[in-house]
């Protein structure tokens, strides 16, 4: 008799060499509502090469192989350095090439910022730990032009597309990032606790300089060539530009405490540093660093909205992949019943986020449309609360849909662990769920709110029962104002109501429906896949497939 004990049967071939543009056609129908003649062709070249299988394994080397910290060399002198995998480079050499970093800020013609997002979130897909300091940098360069000489000489190679991973003086080199300094350890989000100070030490060609003297508990990516930090200035807290290598060449007194031991986001060096003297520059005004940094976190906080969808995205193309090619009692999963409503539930969770995303981006490239900058104000803490809040149930009940092999650490599969530890990262990071509520409560403050809201949920009405009572009582809700201890119910209704009007404006009339008839009409359970009988599988399904 033969032996077959190790003939592998019934085991699906990895997701790999696809189109995750293409095969996209959520984020795709969201691109054509909200920029109908947007040229797509660059991003469907990105999503053909992130689909790749050697991106696939720089993604697994870059999170196996954790960076290294270097505190002194071997004789003994301070070096402060951080060693990366060699995939961890041709990840971000990836990223820049893509001008996920700065190309809103130099690319002609229409929505830079909605093409920038489309991209982002399809590199999400393959891996987000490399996309910290490109988030950074993105966030950092309009503020940095609060030091017009700064910006002249770094704003170019900040905004180019080289990327140089090289420890030097940003006059030599080819390609430039940011990282921020922000958080201390007694305040955390309460930056007005920061105790970093900052000390007058004479003015030079970049302006006004000073000594910095104190920590940062979170000081992420420590191995770009610049930081913008909070430090107390003799006017209150302000923004400074702090280099890595200072302008006579020599390297800038921070030093790196250790890396932080985190639950995910593994590719990506999250540090703590302290600064003994490190000198700096002022940019903008001494007293208005709370202001400065609310904008950059107005965008880096879009960024984690996007980064959530992408990992929806990506969790839910594995789990339809792996249903589809896996057998069970006799037939294919994808076929299996209860399968298919846990799929079809997720299908709808992840092209929701998307759509909402997508149209908190579309607002950073009308900046000067009044209803515009209403959405942005009142998007940006929805969207970071509600998508990344979603974020870890999801990626528990995709990996549910591959058994056993889904909480495994090696080969394709393994991509689902490491997306199940990213989850959490985008709800915590640049705010969390209580920050992002207030913030809502705040901007809600602003007499065009309650208008702004109407507006953007006007063309929906008169679709589906349960979506115009939302409306209805969410216009009450409003103008009233909720209490601090309802924000969190408030953001979450204003994010379902938003979700389905985009829907109801790019989505078939299936996932529309099976939207609205879920998470409005309550024609739905507490967990994933408990949809209605009547819902439209067959349609959901076949517009989810990756592939």
């Amino acid at each position: 008799m033969l032996d077959l004990t190790h003939e592998v049967q019934n085991q699906p071939d990895p997701l790999v060499n696809y189109n995750l543009f293409e095969g996209n056609r959520g984020l795709r129908d969201a691109l054509r509502l909200h920029a109908p003649g947007l040229d797509t062709a660059e991003l469907s070249v990105l999503g053909g090469a992130l689909g790749r299988a050697d991106m696939q394994v720089h993604a697994r080397l870059a999170n196996t192989h954790s960076p290294q910290l270097h505190s002194h060399d071997r004789f003994g002198r301070r070096i402060d350095r951080v060693e990366f995998h060699p995939s961890y480079h041709a990840l971000l050499a990836a990223a820049t090439q893509a001008g996920l970093h700065g190309s809103p800020w130099t690319q002609a013609g229409p929505s830079p910022h909605l093409r920038r997002a489309a991209a982002f979130m399809l590199f999400t897909e393959l891996e987000p730990s490399v996309l910290c300091p490109i988030s950074m940098t993105y966030a950092v360069i309009p503020a940095l032009k609060g030091n017009e000489a700064i910006y002249r000489d770094w704003g170019p190679k900040l905004a180019g597309r080289n990327y140089d991973a090289a420890i030097g003086l940003w006059s030599d080199k080819t390609g430039l990032t940011m990282g921020m300094g922000m958080t201390e350890k007694q305040g955390g989000s309460d930056v007005r606790a920061n105790t970093t100070q900052a000390v007058a030490d004479g003015e030079d060609g970049w302006g006004r300089r000073y000594r910095i003297i104190g920590h940062k508990w979170f000081f992420s990516a420590p191995m770009c060539d610049g930081f913008l930090v909070l430090a107390q200035a003799p006017a209150g807290l302000t923004c400074f530009f702090l280099p890595r290598v200072l302008p006579d060449g020599s390297i800038n007194a921070i030093r790196i405490q250790r890396l932080k031991d985190k639950l995910g986001n593994k590719a990506n060096a999250s540090s703590e540093v302290e600064f003994h003297q490190a000198g700096a520059w002022l940019v903008g005004e001494e007293g208005r660093g709370i202001a400065q940094i609310l904008e950059m976190g107005t965008m880096t906080r879009l960024d984690c909205a996007l980064g959530t969808s992408g990992l929806m995205r990506q969790a839910l193309s594995i789990a339809l992949d792996h249903a589809a090619q896996r057998q069970a009692f006799g037939k294919r999963l994808i076929g299996q019943p209860l399968m298919r409503n846990v799929l079809a539930d997720l299908a709808l969770e992840s092209e929701a986020a998307t759509a909402l995303a997508i149209r908190l981006a579309r607002a950073f490239d009308r900046a000067g449309d009044a209803h515009e900058a209403a959405m942005a104000r009142l998007l940006t803490p929805i969207a970071k609360f509600w998508i990344c809040k979603r974020g870890a149930a999801f990626a528990q009940e995709a990996m549910e849909c591959l058994g056993g092999n889904g909480y495994v650490e090696e080969g394709g599969q393994g991509v689902m662990a490491r997306i199940y530890r990213e989850m959490p990262l985008n709800s915590i990071w640049e705010g969390a769920g209580n920050i992002m509520a207030l913030d809502l409560l705040r901007a809600l403050r602003k007499a065009d709110a309650a208008a702004a809201l109407a507006h953007e949920l006007a063309p929906a009405r008169g679709a589906h029962p349960a979506l115009d009572r939302l409306i209805a009582a969410l216009a009450v809700r409003v103008e009233e104002m909720c209490s601090e201890v309802e924000a969190r119910r408030l953001a979450q209704d204003v994010a379902l109501a938003v979700q389905a009007a985009l829907l109801c404006q790019s989505a078939p009339a299936a996932v529309f429906a099976a939207f609205c008839d879920s998470r409005l009409a309550g024609n739905w359970g507490q967990a994933f896949g408990t949809l209605g009988a009547a819902t439209d599988f067959d349609s959901i399904l076949m517009r989810a497939m990756p592939r």
